[in-house]
């Protein structure tokens, strides 16, 4: 048994921006609950609150049954840490505790070999086996043969940056998923999950008797996974919470009828408070000629005093209004050939044109090979030309391959990259950003620079800096950059992986209207629908074409 019961939390950021405005829900028994809503209204936050590394301004959070968590970084590990550290990140606390101490023990070992480390090494390896860590290394050998195809032994000392998005994702989650705790707290989970592995989480949430909250931005999870959904609508004062009771497929319907109700009262209450002030005024103009209208008068004011003190109804939530213009413009015919193309120790040799204003979508499972195919794209292809260099500062790995690729004339890559790591736009705020311009695009007027950033729904945080934003809000700045500087050839990494619902549809209307070329990695499934051609990377090796997507390739059969 495990509930989870947030009552009534504010939280005001360090600006004194109140962030969070008397949130209230409920996780019961079993449920699996979906927490959405518009980048920056504060869900990350919230989750963090609820795992206990911040404290509420006001409020409280109660729960039954131990909590597993994943966080948000997850999938984005880049640093020394091992898939051993992962896995103890996921563990209940008295066995992370344990892992961490063998961790320090074992290392002190290799430089002090006197007693004292030596009773330290024995202590920690009995605390260790009291907490049950043999039985959980034996669930671990089971989670990294699911997750990656090697037993814990091989596995747990290898570097999680090696890993891609998904992998990482994946052997959390089916730690998580093994372990023992009841309640699981779940920050973006589909994030960096290929198709089969968000079908996989779907039946897992299907399946599992653990209460579990999770943040999720996948329309098609939503629909398939969620059995109530709270969403975080973000006010003046504030992000308050409006729960749906259902699923994704009756929320639109629920909301739109919710909202309608809201601007009839508030239409109601406008119109009554109207009355009540010429009814006032009237008995006022009397009042001033006959004494018999005085207590009328005074009755007026007492009534109307009566209704402002009870106040309107409940506002209408602040909808986001994102508009999102990718320009482009008029480029070769062929904007990219490929020949006998081989991504080395990835994908086997193939040939491929893409034409000017395609819409390619890039298929297949983690750690195939798409991103290395995109970020060899976004450096310009084999031996690129002047004309041919990235309109961003993002930094790209090469991409060794054999073979050839080369883009049109007037190609102007423009790359989304997945992790949205941009150590050139670190300590700047978002006005700055826009103000001061690049080698690649022109400074913006402030004026114009607001009226940019109020078009990508990121007004509010212009002061901000941007390793400050939500992975939403740097994902909308992200598009905005590639808008500003030119890009005739738009190459998107998981673009709606961090985008709320709004943003993701206003992304998929700017795509339609871009004169140009785009290609996009995704495993968005309803994102995928609006576009007309796919290259899909197969188990097998090889790279092929289809009309339609393919979603049930499985991972790609290599030596690792």
């Amino acid at each position: 048994m495990a509930h989870l019961d947030v009552s009534n939390i504010d939280y005001f950021l360090s600006d004194g921006r109140q962030l969070l405005n008397g949130v209230s829900f409920k996780v019961g028994d079993g449920h699996k609950t979906a927490l959405i809503g518009p980048n920056g209204t504060g869900k990350t936050t919230l989750l963090r609150i609820i795992a206990g590394d911040l404290v509420p301004d006001e409020g409280t959070v109660a729960r039954s049954g131990n909590m597993g968590i994943m966080r948000q970084f997850v999938g984005q590990v880049r640093d020394e840490s091992t898939v051993r550290d992962l896995l103890v990140s996921a563990a209940p606390p008295a066995l992370a505790a344990a892992a961490r101490e063998v961790d320090a023990a074992e290392l002190a070992m290799t430089e002090h070999d006197d007693e004292p480390t030596q009773m330290r090494y024995a202590t920690a390896i009995t605390d260790w086996g009291d907490v049950g860590g043999y039985e959980q290394e034996t669930v671990w050998d089971e989670v990294t043969m699911a997750a990656l195809g090697l037993p814990f032994d091989r596995a747990q000392y290898r570097k999680a940056a090696t890993l891609s998005g998904g992998e990482q994702k994946r052997l959390v989650l089916e730690a998580l998923f093994a372990g023992p705790d009841e309640l699981l707290l779940l920050d973006e989970p589909d994030n960096y999950l290929d198709v089969p592995g968000k079908r996989w989480l779907e039946d897992k949430l299907a399946q599992s008797k653990k209460s579990v909250l999770f943040v999720s931005h996948d329309r098609e999870l939503l629909d398939n996974a969620a059995t109530r959904i709270v969403t975080l609508e973000p006010g003046i004062n504030g992000a308050s919470a409006w729960i749906h009771g259902g699923g994704f497929g009756s929320y639109v319907k629920a909301r739109e009828d919710r909202n309608a109700r809201f601007e009839e009262l508030r239409r109601r209450w406008d119109e009554e408070h109207l009355k009540l002030k010429e009814l006032v005024n009237m008995y006022k103009n009397k009042a001033a000629f006959r004494s018999d209208m005085a207590n009328r008068y005074q009755a007026a004011q007492t009534r109307l005093a009566k209704f402002l003190e009870a106040g309107p109804p409940e506002a209408l939530p602040v909808e986001q209004n994102v508009k999102m213009r990718l320009r482009g413009g008029r480029t070769a015919k062929r904007a990219v050939v490929a020949q006998k193309l081989e991504l080395t120790g990835l994908m086997k040799p193939f040939s491929t044109e893409i034409w000017f204003g395609d819409r390619v979508g890039v298929l297949g499972s983690n750690g195939s090979g798409k991103s290395h195919f995109l970020r060899l794209l976004a450096l310009g292809g084999t031996d690129p030309e002047k004309e041919h260099e990235p309109v961003s500062e993002v930094e790209i790995a090469p991409v060794p391959h054999g073979g050839t690729v080369k883009l049109g004339a007037r190609i102007r890559p423009g790359f989304f990259a997945q992790t949205m790591m941009r150590p050139d736009l670190a300590e700047k705020t978002l006005l700055d950003i826009l103000h001061r311009g690049d080698e690649h695009r022109s400074g913006l007027g402030r004026e114009a620079a607001a009226g940019a950033l109020d078009r990508y729904g990121l007004a509010a945080s212009s002061e901000q800096k941007y390793e400050s934003l939500s992975g939403g809000q740097q994902a909308r700045l992200q598009i905005l950059l590639l808008e500003l500087s030119g890009a005739t050839l738009l190459l998107l990494d998981e673009p709606t992986d961090n985008l709320d619902l709004h943003s993701a549809e206003a992304l998929e209307k700017a795509i339609d209207a871009f004169e140009g070329t785009v290609l996009a990695v995704t495993h968005d499934r309803w994102f995928a629908r609006s576009f007309d051609r796919f290259l899909v990377f197969g188990s097998d090796g090889r790279v092929y074409e289809s009309d339609t997507p393919v979603w049930d390739e499985k991972r790609v059969d290599r030596v690792r």
